[in-house]
C-alpha cells in the first residue's frame, strides 16, 4: 500500500460531488481543494459539508504534483474539457454522470486516455452509491440466479423545477435525458449482463408536461439487445410531491435461475426504507435489508489509482455506456450521426 491518494475538485455545479468527494474522504484520501465556475447554487451547501477545503484557482489545481485524481461535477457539457485538462496535466479522473454530452467529447476523451494512460471514470451512483446493488452483485457473482437474461431499471426523478439552475433545462448543457439519468441504466444493463456487442433495438425521448422548458426532456426510454443479454430502461422526472424521496429507483435482473428486485431509495408505503432487495430463486425466497452493505468502488478505485489496475470498473467499460447513452439519445432525436 503507497501513500493516501490527494484529490481536487473541479466543478461542484451537481449535487453528486458530495456523495463523490464524501466516499473518497471517508476512505483516507486528502483533498487540495475545490474550483467552480461562476457561483452555483450549490456552492453554499458544499461549503457548508467541506468547510475545511480551500477555494483553489483551477490552473493552481491541474498543476500541483501532489494530487493524484480530480473530481468532476461541472454542468455535463463542460465535464469532458476538464477530464481532458486533468489527463494532460498527469491526474486521473472521476467525474459525474454523464461523462460527456457528445460523442465528438467522447472520441476526445478516448484519445487523451490512450495517450496519457490516466483513468478515466464516471461515477454512476445508482450502481455505485447504492449497497443494495453491492449486495446484488456478490449475489450474481455467486450465481444465486443463474445467467442473467434481462435487466429492466426505472430512473424516475423528481422536478424541483423552482431549485434547478438555467443549464438544467438547456438540451445542449445537459446532454438529453438518456445521456444524463439514462446512462446509468445502461450502466447496470452492461454489468450484469456482460454484454460485449449491443444493438439499440429502440430509444424514444419527449417532452410532455414543461412546453415553457422546450430543451427539457422528461420522459424517455431504450430498449438493449445484447449479445449477453437484454435491457429496457426507463427515466422520467415525473416523480410524485407525495414520495418520501426524489424518486423510486428500482432495479430488475431476470437470471435463468432466479430474479432479483431492488428498491433503491424507498419501500413504498412502508416508511422511507431504501436498499431494499427482494431475491427469489430455485431454493429459497429472501428480503435483505442491505442498508450496511459496503460500497466497494470507492476502495478498489483507490487501489487502481495507486496499482495502475482496473478493478472498480473496466476503462472499456466506461467509455461503452458512454458511446451506449449518446448513441441512444441521437436515434430517439433522430440525429444518429450526432
Amino acid at each position: 500500500m503507497t501513500r493516501a491518494i490527494r484529490l481536487g475538485v473541479l466543478g461542484i455545479d451537481h449535487r453528486h460531488i458530495h456523495g463523490m468527494l464524501g466516499n473518497m474522504l471517508a476512505q483516507g484520501c486528502s483533498c487540495a481543494g475545490w474550483w467552480t465556475a461562476g457561483a452555483p447554487d450549490t456552492r453554499a451547501r458544499f461549503q457548508r459539508d467541506f468547510p475545511d477545503l480551500p477555494s483553489v484557482d483551477k490552473d493552481a489545481l491541474l498543476a500541483d504534483g501532489s494530487i493524484d485524481m480530480i473530481l468532476i461535477a461541472a454542468v455535463p457539457a463542460d465535464r469532458a474539457a476538464l477530464a481532458i485538462a486533468a489527463m494532460q496535466a498527469g491526474k486521473d479522473v472521476m467525474v459525474d454522470k454523464p461523462g460527456c454530452t457528445t460523442l465528438a467529447q467522447l472520441a476526445a476523451i478516448r484519445d487523451c486516455q490512450a495517450r496519457t494512460g490516466r483513468i478515466w471514470t464516471v461515477n454512476f451512483s445508482e450502481r455505485l452509491e447504492v449497497p443494495a446493488v453491492a449486495r446484488a452483485e456478490q449475489l450474481v457473482a455467486e450465481g444465486a440466479i443463474g445467467t442473467v437474461k434481462q435487466v429492466l431499471g426505472i430512473g424516475p426523478h423528481r422536478q424541483n423545477l423552482d431549485t434547478r439552475p438555467a443549464w438544467f433545462f438547456e438540451r445542449d448543457r445537459y446532454g438529453g435525458i438518456l445521456c444524463d439519468i439514462g446512462s446509468h441504466q445502461v450502466d447496470q444493463f452492461l454489468f450484469f449482463t456482460g454484454a460485449r456487442q449491443v444493438t439499440i433495438s429502440h430509444a424514444l425521448v419527449e417532452n410532455t408536461t414543461l412546453p415553457q422548458h422546450p430543451g427539457m426532456q422528461d420522459y424517455g426510454e431504450m430498449v438493449l439487445t445484447g449479445d449477453r443479454g437484454h435491457g429496457y430502461i426507463r427515466v422520467d422526472w415525473f416523480t410524485p410531491d407525495a414520495l418520501p424521496t426524489w424518486g423510486d429507483g428500482r432495479l430488475f435482473l431476470l437470471g435463468d435461475a432466479g430474479h432479483i428486485e431492488i428498491r433503491k431509495y424507498t419501500d413504498i408505503a412502508r416508511g422511507v426504507r431504501g436498499n431494499q432487495l427482494y431475491l427469489a430463486n430455485n431454493h429459497r425466497v429472501e428480503h435483505m435489508d442491505c442498508s450496511d452493505v459496503p460500497l466497494p468502488y470507492f476502495p478498489r478505485l483507490i487501489a487502481d489509482v495507486q496499482d495502475r489496475t482496473e478493478t472498480a470498473i473496466e476503462q472499456a467499460h466506461t467509455f461503452r455506456v458512454m458511446d451506449i447513452a449518446l448513441r441512444a439519445q441521437a436515434m430517439a432525436e433522430g440525429t444518429p450521426d450526432a
